[in-house]
């Protein structure tokens, strides 16, 4: 026997349930598939050694807009918590508080990599503006200057997405990099910024999967169907609604928000996409992560939340310190526990690897990090964290979101579903926006197109 919904949610992540909250709160009838055996996808948090920590770092952006964030204090009250950034990133070989401080940055950078900085800012107006279609690298040398962008931004790239900033497309620029010329950095970091943006975040006593537990919640108790380890194997659009084939189940929705990855949509509909549109699809690749969680014996490790390692010594990009994230009583004082992220492909070296101790010992030594007394690593593997922007993604993705937008029913959205570099405010707020476009009357197609062009002006920050 089927079952029916009003609205069938795919993926239980931040905007996933976020939508099927603010549906089923509606009085819509709500049904949530999610492969996984848990909530939250990425967004997640999971015990270590007695220590809640996220898959990866993870923050509540200071951005995030008003009445979702009202939403979000209402259901955790006190233990969303606001707490002050206070990072180190590592530049030259030697570390920064991150956020950045002009007079920290003056007495710790070296000379020669200051001078170059002030010199490519007084060129400025002599350099070209990037062409249209530039490149990543082109992009961030034209606004940035040439200093800059070699000792911060072109190694990093290589070590987030695989690939020299030559082959990244001038989109992973504009989406990822919000201070845009040498003047824009001075300016905010002599300035600030007057709504605390960049200096302060948002963050749960019980780590950053608290957020989508309490989604989970709150959307069951309105009434959603939340169906973990349950994995859609086919969607077909017929008259009247969307059936989707889950194990042995069938279910017939009058509207489907898809937030799985696009490219795994079209394999999953019938009938399928034409033949152009799944070569569109197979050339869209996402970043993998390894992440490596370290166990430290005798207390905190150090007081700083987390550390960013865009140099090439070393594969790790950010150490994070979860427990360093939060004020909260249950974090054992005896130990901690570190979070290692190194970015790679499903199925290379890194991906493979079985002891990764030695790497966690050689980035401290390399870094100059202080060592750590290795308790115990637990390692998990993610295949989809970072879309890949390399150069020509733009049109497959074009060809995919386009039929995508064709399909009877379907609605895609949140950072996988659009293949998109998405904070998590911005997804929720998304999953929000959809289900305004919901109406008695029908899909509210011009709202959901102004929703989603309003989402692709925003810029990812870290």
């Amino acid at each position: 026997m089927g079952k029916s919904a009003d609205l069938v949610v795919m993926g239980a992540g931040p905007s996933g349930l976020a939508a099927a909250w603010r549906a089923a709160r509606r009085g819509l009838s709500v049904t949530v598939l999610e492969r996984a055996g848990h909530v939250g996808g990425l967004s997640a948090s999971f015990e270590v050694a007695g220590v809640r920590v996220d898959h990866g770092s993870h923050r509540l952006h200071p951005a995030t807009p008003p009445h979702l964030l009202a939403d979000l204090r209402a259901l955790l009250g006190g233990d969303l918590q606001q707490r002050p950034r206070n990072g180190r990133l590592r530049i030259a070989d030697r570390f920064v508080g991150f956020p950045l401080k002009v007079g920290e940055l003056a007495r710790r950078l070296p000379p020669e990599l200051l001078a170059g900085v002030a010199r490519d800012a007084l060129t400025a107006p002599l350099r070209r503006a990037p062409a249209a279609g530039a490149a990543y690298a082109g992009t961030l040398r034209a606004s940035l200057g040439p200093t800059l962008y070699e000792a911060l931004y072109a190694p990093y790239a290589v070590k987030l997405w695989g690939l020299p900033g030559e082959e990244i497309d001038g989109d992973q620029a504009r989406k990822r990099v919000t201070a845009d010329s040498p003047w824009k950095i001075a300016r905010r970091v002599l300035r600030g910024r007057p709504d605390g943006q960049g200096r302060v975040f948002h963050y749960p006593r019980r780590g950053f999967g608290q957020i989508v537990e309490a989604l989970a919640d709150a959307a069951a108790a309105a009434g959603a169907d939340i169906r973990l380890g349950t994995a859609c194997t086919r969607i077909t659009p017929a008259t009247g609604g969307v059936v989707l084939h889950a194990a042995e189940e069938e279910f017939t929705a009058g509207r489907v928000f898809s937030t799985i990855p696009m490219p795994a949509l079209a394999r999953l509909v019938e009938p399928g996409p034409p033949p152009e549109v799944v070569e569109a699809a197979a050339r869209l690749r996402f970043r993998a992560m390894v992440l490596v969680y370290a166990v430290h014996g005798g207390g905190r490790w150090t007081p700083f939340d987390a550390h960013y390692l865009p140099g090439p010594g070393t594969p790790v990009t950010r150490i994070s310190e979860p427990a360093n994230y939060r004020v909260s009583a249950a974090d054992p004082a005896d130990r901690t526990v570190l979070c290692f992220e190194i970015p790679c492909a499903v199925g290379d070296e890194i991906w493979t690897t079985d002891d990764f101790s030695g790497i966690v010992h050689d980035t401290l030594a390399r870094s100059g990090l202080p060592p750590i007394d290795l308790a115990e690593i637990v390692v998990r593997r993610v295949p989809h964290v970072y879309p890949v922007y390399e150069t020509g993604y733009a049109a497959h993705l074009a060809g995919l979101d386009a039929w995508a937008g064709t399909v009877p029913g379907v609605t895609t959205f949140g950072r996988l579903g659009l293949f998109a570099h998405d904070n998590t405010h911005h997804a929720m707020a998304m999953g929000y926006d959809a289900v305004g476009s919901l109406t008695p009357g029908g899909w509210d197609a011009p709202a959901w197109r102004a929703a989603r062009t309003r989402f692709a002006r925003h810029v990812v920050e870290d």
